[in-house]
């Protein structure tokens, strides 16, 4: 039965493929016409949004559509967003029309991209953890390494741009992802607009009350990764929190709340229901910039988060409790992260605790140094970049 199903699903995705790509051969191109998508679908978010808001106020005549998981629409109808359900028929004959298609995740591989379509592959993130090709082993459910690396730059073959954050990242991304540099758009990224446009008192209060934050605490943020090893399926990742919430609470709770936000390929839900008004699960709210904004302090461990969390020069700090598996075996990182992390690195909840009692908040000269290096390019004005060279011609 199950092999009866597996042949069925891959006839139907061989017959979709074939329409795709009829579709894109015979539709004529709609040249204002352009589709997004943020993580598989499940958000607006990322720097495809902040392109899109750009375009809405700087050049309304482009038509613009999100790609959207129908299971995570519920934003997008509250919002008034345009979106398509991605796959849907309505979503096909768009896709295939579009002039542009912006992104900052792979798209599947059996879709074809038509002539027509220049594709622009915004990414997520300065990667310390090593990607792609730059992987020594994968250890992701329902592949091997060889055919992880292989889809990878099947994938990655279609784009025509790849924005990049900063020069150490274009490095990586030519060789990780077997992209030809002359396709890189070094500009910094789009969605860090906002840590400079919107880094004032009002918009702060304004986020911190529809979110029913009390605005007298100040607020951790704790964003870790996933781990490649800890799954229930293909895209479907397990994680357990190992900060002691209990005394967390107790002995920082008068002063401080914490906002939880997992990684957008973490499945699991979250019952902060004891404790109430100090913990929040915030892992489905759209955009992680706002989180950025509102906090006082952030604790991470290999996530790329704090490359973009540094252009606010506020403290950090890095709860690594698996840094010797998720460093030696499962990914390996790019430069020495105990060495050159912008805080401190911790390993156990007790330290974590400690550590958030000793910051001083004033003092980020660590943090000025790693600003240096990676967010120099950072100006509020990358989606304007990005637009300009992409979607007018012009150079940057």
């Amino acid at each position: 039965m199950a092999s009866i199903v597996s042949k069925a699903k891959g006839l139907l995705t061989s017959a979709y493929k074939l329409f795709f790509a009829l579709a894109g051969t015979i539709l004529p191109v709609d040249r204002k016409l352009v589709i997004f998508e943020s993580f598989l679908g499940k958000q607006y978010s990322c720097n495809p949004r902040a392109i899109y808001e750009y375009l809405q106020s700087h050049h309304p005549e482009y038509k613009m559509y999100w790609s959207v998981d129908k299971r995570y629409k519920a934003h997008f109808d509250e919002a008034g967003i345009p979106y398509l359900h991605r796959f849907s028929l309505s979503w096909l004959l768009k896709m295939t029309r579009a002039r542009y298609w912006v992104t900052n995740s792979r798209l599947p591989l059996w879709i074809p991209k038509p002539r027509h379509t220049i594709y622009l592959q915004t990414w997520h993130g300065t990667p310390l953890k090593k990607l792609a090709a730059d992987m020594e082993e994968v250890h992701m459910p329902g592949t091997t390494s060889e055919k992880y690396k292989e889809n990878f730059h099947a994938e990655s073959s279609k784009w025509d741009y790849l924005i990049s954050p900063n020069a150490y990242s274009t490095e990586i991304f030519a060789r990780a992802f077997n992209v030809d540099p002359s396709k890189i758009l070094e500009t910094g990224y789009p969605r860090n607009d906002l840590l400079y446009n919107g880094n004032n008192r009002d918009t702060i209060d304004s986020l911190k009350q529809k979110l029913g934050i009390p605005l007298e605490k100040k607020i951790l943020l704790y964003a870790p990764t996933w781990r490649d090893d800890e799954f229930y399926d293909r895209g479907k990742y397990k994680f357990e929190i190992k900060l002691d919430l209990n005394r967390m609470q107790r002995e920082l709770g008068d002063e401080y709340v914490i906002l939880l936000r997992l990684h957008y390929l973490v499945s699991e839900n979250m019952d902060l229901s004891a404790y109430q008004g100090f913990a929040y699960d915030l892992s489905s709210y759209e955009d992680i910039g706002h989180l950025y904004l509102i906090s006082d302090l952030l604790i991470t461990d290999y996530s790329s988060v704090f490359f973009d969390y540094a252009n606010l020069h506020r403290p950090m700090l890095f709860f690594v409790y698996d840094i010797e598996n998720y460093r030696d075996k499962l990914r390996g990182f790019y430069f020495d992260f105990e060495r050159n992390a912008p805080g401190s690195l911790v390993k156990t909840s007790d330290a974590v605790i400690d550590s958030i009692k000793k910051i001083k908040f004033e003092n980020t000269n660590d943090i000025n140094h790693f600003h240096e290096r990676y967010c120099a390019l950072e100006d509020g004005q990358a989606s304007r970049r990005v637009v300009e060279k992409v979607f007018l011609g012009r150079s940057v």
